[in-house]
């Protein structure tokens, strides 16, 4: 049950001046991404600023991802929740649109015990009979899933994949090490994805590849194919212009990023905010850098 391997685009929702998503521009950057080789769509996660999206809008983003997509590359839709009666909710509509998987983060705010994270994940994996990928990202949510919960939840059938976000190389490896190939890991940060792969990680889910989805791409695709030397290079060559997409919190720089290239993907929802002007600036100035063409 794998869901794939190599580069998955944590795709932005683009919005018009009036704040509501704009499809037609969602359906350019899909085909953007799938004509440069990215292996995966991740719509409606936090880059795509889900938290701020209605319900309605969250699965008919999802829906018009899946339509664009055309089964030309998986579609893996964000639908976590902290309310685990709202998440299976999600779940259930999210795999009615049409999602080959589902995104979940763990519990943020009120967050649980790693006995309630076992509990949740269960509940919402049971909503929906498509693959699940689970979400470790404590900067965000205030707590961590342990290698030993990992491992217990690797047990659910449609639990098949890892997105982690610790920057803990050795808690990933603990992971690795207890669930073996039942679980498929993936970096979630783009400066990390070499880390990962080395201890048999299947690929990355990209804040980067919304900017330089080849490159991405090819990284990943390096390292699995056994150039660890072209992997390993792409990695330390990117590592400056993704600290510049994070100079803020995601997805301000990259939407900044996308709006220099032509991309159009509009503003934010508050509480987002433009970005300030010098860290624009040196956004823009590794962007020029990594020879990216900005307007």
């Amino acid at each position: 049950m794998e869901v794939f391997r190599g580069s998955g685009v944590a795709l932005v929702t683009p919005f018009r001046e009036n704040g509501s998503v704009n499809f037609d521009v969602l359906e350019k950057l899909i085909d953007f991404q799938i004509e440069n080789h990215t292996d995966a769509i991740i719509i409606c996660g936090t880059t795509g600023e889900a938290s701020t999206l209605t319900d309605e809008e969250q699965i008919e983003t999802i829906r018009f991802a899946v339509v664009k997509a055309a089964k030309r590359v998986p579609v893996v839709a964000g639908a976590g929740s902290n309310d685990t009666a709202h998440g299976k909710v999600l779940c259930r509509h999210a795999m009615q649109a049409g999602a080959d998987a589902l995104l979940l983060v763990t519990p943020y705010y009120n967050k649980t015990t790693q006995k309630g994270l076992i509990e949740h994940y269960g509940a919402l994996a049971g909503a929906a009979d498509i693959p699940v990928i689970l979400y470790n990202v404590p900067s965000r949510t205030g707590m961590n899933i342990e290698p030993k919960t990992m491992y217990e939840l690797s047990k659910i059938e449609n639990v098949v994949g890892l997105k982690e976000s610790t920057h803990d190389m050795v808690h990933t490896a603990q992971i690795a090490a207890l669930c073996g190939e039942s679980i498929s890991i993936y970096s979630g940060d783009d400066d990390c994805i070499v880390p990962i792969l080395s201890l048999g990680g299947k690929g990355v889910i990209s804040v980067l590849a919304n900017i330089m989805p080849q490159t991405v791409h090819e990284m990943a695709a390096a390292y699995l194919n056994g150039d660890l030397a072209r992997s390993l290079k792409l990695q330390l060559e990117t590592l400056a212009l993704t600290k510049a997409l994070f100079s803020e919190v995601n997805p301000i720089p990259v939407k900044a990023a996308m709006n220099m290239m032509g991309k159009n993907v509009g503003g934010y929802r508050a509480p987002l905010t433009s970005m300030e002007p010098a860290n624009e600036a040196a956004l823009r100035k590794e962007m020029l850098a990594a020879g990216l063409k900005v307007v």
